[in-house]
This record gives structure tokens, C-alpha cells and sequence, in this order.
């Protein structure tokens, strides 16, 4: 629902419009790095995964082929970033309510931690991710 009324109001083609507008000639990789974030943290604006896969995917991936990036590996990275975002919020996904519940973590803590764990992910899936996917014959 919320994906649709993004499209409807032409948010997603003016975020991706904006992107690609301010990318200029960049190197591949550099875009694909900047994309990942930006999709990844984007997800603190959505209620939950679904909404954010269905609104930023499709979007995110035309401008990463737009910018020449290897198009298996814009479609596989954007992909594991999409699921990654599972812990970024205290509302990202079905589980992450229930533990936010229990009070265990407080909502500042929830997000100052995966905030950190998200430059994990980045350094972690960007770095060895794309070296390994290259390793393999992906791209």
C-alpha cells in the first residue's frame, strides 16, 4: 500500500531522478556502495520490510544499472541489503516488535546499536560480498 502511494504521488521516480541527477560520472562500485546505504538506511522511514522492498528495490536497481554497475551484482546486493534491514528498528520486522516489547532495549539503544551493526553489514557485504562475488564468477 504505502510502495503504491509512493509511486502514485511520484516520490520513487523523483528520489531515483534525484540520484541519478547527483551521481555525475562515478565509479560503478562507488554508486553501488552509496546505493546499499542509502537503501539500508532508508528503511528507518518504513513500517516494515515489505513496504520498503516493494517502494526502494526496483527503483534503486534502475539506477544502479543506469550508472553501469554489474547488473547480477546490483540485483544480488540490493537484495541482501533488503533483508538486512530486519534489525535496523524496533519495528522492521515481525520478531523485532516482540523483543522490543520485553523492554529488554530501550528504543535509543535498539537504534544507536543497529546503527553501529549497520556499518557492519555495509563493511562486511560491500567489501568481502562483492570481492567474493567477483571470486565466484558473478560479475
Amino acid at each position: 500500500m504505502m510502495a503504491t502511494q509512493l509511486n502514485e504521488l511520484g516520490f520513487i521516480p523523483w528520489f531515483s531522478h534525484l540520484i541519478v541527477s547527483n551521481l555525475g560520472n562515478m565509479n560503478w562500485f562507488l554508486v553501488l556502495c552509496l546505493l546499499c546505504v542509502i537503501y539500508f538506511y532508508s528503511h528507518y522511514l518504513f513500517a516494515s520490510a515489505t513496504a520498503h522492498v516493494s517502494a526502494m528495490y526496483a527503483a534503486l536497481l534502475g539506477v544502479a544499472l543506469a550508472a553501469d554497475v554489474p547488473g547480477q551484482l546490483a540485483a544480488l546486493m540490493l537484495g541482501f541489503f533488503g533483508s538486512l534491514v530486519s534489525s535496523t528498528t524496533h519495528y522492521s520486522s515481525g520478531p523485532a516488535p516482540i523483543y522490543f516489547g520485553s523492554k529488554f532495549v530501550t528504543q535509543f539503544e535498539w537504534w544507536k546499536m543497529n546503527f553501529i551493526l549497520g556499518l557492519v553489514y555495509i563493511i562486511i557485504w560491500l567489501g568481502v560480498g562483492t570481492a567474493w562475488t567477483k571470486i565466484i564468477g558473478i560479475w
